[in-house]
C-alpha cells in the first residue's frame, strides 16, 4: 500500500474548534539558540581555528561555500542535534542556522543556480566533501578536494584545553578509556568484538575533567590499551611546553593496567591510578578484610568497605612491585572486591580517599563519552573508509568542544553548570521563532512562552559582556 505524506492535520480541537496543523509557517525556526554558540564561536574561535585544519584545492571562481561555513554548518547542526547529512536538504532552508555559520545571504536570494535560489546553506552532496578526501590524492580528484591535516586537530584540541586556564593549574588529571562504535555495514576497518559481542570500531577518548584532549578511532582487533602510549605522549610533551611544574596523573579502568603503560609513566614523570583485574593471589591478601566486611554487613544491614594496601607483583609481566589498593567490600548480594594500582604511596594518599575520592571519580569520564556518542552522534561512523569515520569523529568531538565551552563559560554558578549536552540543547537551543530578513538586520522574534527566557539572557550576558 502506498505511504503518502499528508500536506496538512486535521483533528478535533477543544469545544467547536477543529485543529489544522501544516508546515507552512515560513521563516521559522527550532534553533533560535544557536544564537548563543554564535556567541562561544565568536569568543574562542573554535570553528574557525578547526576549519584552518583544512586545505582547499577547490577553484575559487566556483565556491560558494567557503571551508569555514561548510564545517561551521556540520558542527553547529550536530550540537543541535540533526545527525545525518541527509537532514540539511531541509536545514539549508533555514536562515537562523545560515545566519548563524555566517552567511551574508542567509535567505539564499542571490545565489548564482537558480535551482539553488532560497537555499543559503549546502547541500549534503558539498558538505560530505569534507569527509572523503584523501590527502595524496587531494589535489588531483575532481570532486573531493578538501583536505584534513589531523595532527592539527589534535594539538587544537590539545591547545583549547590550555586555553581554558588563566594559569597552570597544580595538578590535572588524564581520564582514558575505550568504547565501542557498533557498525552497520561493510566499512573499512569492520572487526567483531567478543566483549561488546558485536562489529565496531574501538574509539580511545582520553579527557581532563570536561576537557576533550584525544578521540582516536581504531579498529577493534585489538587491546583495549593499544596506541595509549602514543596519545599520552604526544598530550603531556605539549601540555608540559606551556605548564612544565604541573602534577599529571593518569587514570583509568583495568584494561589500562598494562606494563608498558605503568612504565611509561614512571619514566615520565607521571603519577597514575589504575584498575587491575582480581585473581587468585589478590583475593588471598585481603581474606581477613573480607570476613571483617562480611560481618560489619551482617551487623548493620547496610553495604560495608574495608580498604588495605599492600605491595604486589605479578609473577611475570610487571617489571618491579607496585602499590594495590585493595576494597574488600560486602553488599546484599555478597562480596565485591576491587582493586587498583597505583604509584602514590600512602603518605600522598590513603587508601580509603584514594580509591573512593581519586579513582571512582573515574565515572564522570563516561558521561563526557556518552555525551559524545549519545548526544553528538559520535558513533555514526557509517563512512565507507575510516579515515571519513575518523573526520566524523573529529565534527562530533568539535561539536562537544563547543557545547562544553557554553557550559563552561555560560553556565558556570547556575544550576545548569553540570548539564549535560543534551540537556543543554533542549533547554536552550531547542527555542521556536520567527526569523525576518530585512536588508539592515536580521529579526529573531523568539517563543514568549519559552519558560527558561531568564536563563538564556543570563548566560548572553556571560558570553557577551557589555
Amino acid at each position: 500500500m502506498t505511504q503518502c505524506t499528508p500536506n496538512e492535520i486535521r483533528t478535533k480541537g477543544p469545544g467547536n474548534r477543529e485543529i489544522v496543523a501544516r508546515f507552512d509557517g515560513g521563516d521559522i525556526t527550532s534553533d533560535a539558540g544557536v544564537l548563543l554558540l554564535g556567541a562561544v564561536e565568536e569568543r574562542r574561535g573554535i570553528l574557525s581555528r578547526l576549519a584552518a585544519c583544512f586545505s582547499d584545492y577547490r577553484d575559487p571562481d566556483r565556491v560558494e561555500h567557503a571551508v569555514g561555513e561548510l564545517v561551521a554548518q556540520r558542527v553547529l547542526a550536530i550540537a543541535l542535534g540533526y545527525e545525518d547529512l541527509n537532514d540539511h536538504d531541509k536545514l539549508r532552508l533555514d536562515p537562523m542556522l545560515a545566519a548563524a555559520v555566517g552567511k551574508v545571504d542567509p535567505k539564499g536570494v542571490k545565489r548564482k543556480r537558480e535551482r539553488d535560489e532560497g537555499k543559503a546553506l549546502a547541500a549534503p552532496a558539498t558538505l560530505n566533501r569534507l569527509e572523503l578526501s584523501h590527502p595524496e590524492l587531494v589535489a588531483g580528484d575532481r570532486y573531493c578536494r578538501i583536505s584534513l591535516d589531523q595532527d592539527k586537530v589534535d594539538d587544537l584540541l590539545i591547545d583549547l584545553f590550555l586555553e581554558a586556564y588563566e594559569e597552570a593549574p597544580e595538578e590535572i588529571v588524564l581520564d582514558i578509556d575505550a568504547t565501542d562504535s557498533p557498525i552497520h555495514g561493510m566499512q573499512q576497518g569492520r572487526f567483531f568484538h567478543g566483549y561488546y559481542d558485536c562489529y565496531c570500531y574501538l574509539p580511545l577518548y582520553i579527557f581532563a575533567d570536561d576537557h576533550l584532549l584525544c578521540a582516536r578511532l581504531r579498529t577493534a582487533d585489538r587491546d583495549g590499551a593499544d596506541g595509549s602510549v602514543g596519545e599520552l605522549d604526544r598530550i603531556v610533551g605539549k601540555i608540559r611546553e606551556s605548564w612544565p611544574a604541573t602534577r599529571i596523573v593518569l587514570r583509568g579502568d583495568s584494561g589500562f593496567c598494562r606494563e608498558w603503560l605503568m612504565s611509561w609513566c614512571e619514566a615520565n614523570r607521571v603519577e597514575f591510578v589504575l584498575g587491575i583485574a582480581k585473581n587468585d593471589r589478590l583475593l588471598r591478601e585481603i581474606t581477613s578484610e573480607l570476613e571483617e566486611a562480611e560481618d560489619l554487613h551482617d551487623s548493620t544491614g547496610e553495604a560495608s568497605r574495608v580498604f588495605k594496601s599492600f605491595d604486589y607483583r605479578t609473577q611475570s609481566s610487571w617489571s618491579r612491585s607496585r602499590r594495590v589498593v585493595a576494597k574488600a567490600e560486602h553488599l546484599r548480594r555478597g562480596a565485591n572486591p576491587r582493586f587498583i594500582v597505583t604509584s602514590f604511596d600512602e603518605e600522598a594518599w590513603d587508601s580509603k580517599a584514594l580509591y573512593e575520592t581519586v579513582y571512582c571519580a573515574r565515572g564522570e569520564m563516561e558521561n563526557r563519552i556518552k555525551e559524545q556518542q549519545l548526544d553528538l552522534f559520535a558513533d555514526r561512523t557509517s563512512c565507507q573508509v575510516m579515515r571519513g569515520n575518523q573526520i566524523r569523529l573529529y565534527l562530533s568531538s568539535f561539536a562537544y568542544v563547543l557545547l562544553s565551552e557554553l557550559r563552561r563559560l555560560g553556565l558556570e554558578g547556575t544550576a545548569m553548570s553540570r548539564a549535560q549536552c543534551g540537556t543543554i540543547r533542549l533547554v536552550l537551543l531547542k527555542i521556536g521563532a520567527r526569523v525576518k530578513v530585512t536588508v539592515r538586520r536580521i529579526w529573531i522574534s523568539m517563543n514568549e512562552s519559552c519558560p527558561y527566557a531568564a536563563l538564556f539572557f543570563s548566560v548572553w550576558n556571560r558570553l557577551c559582556p557589555t
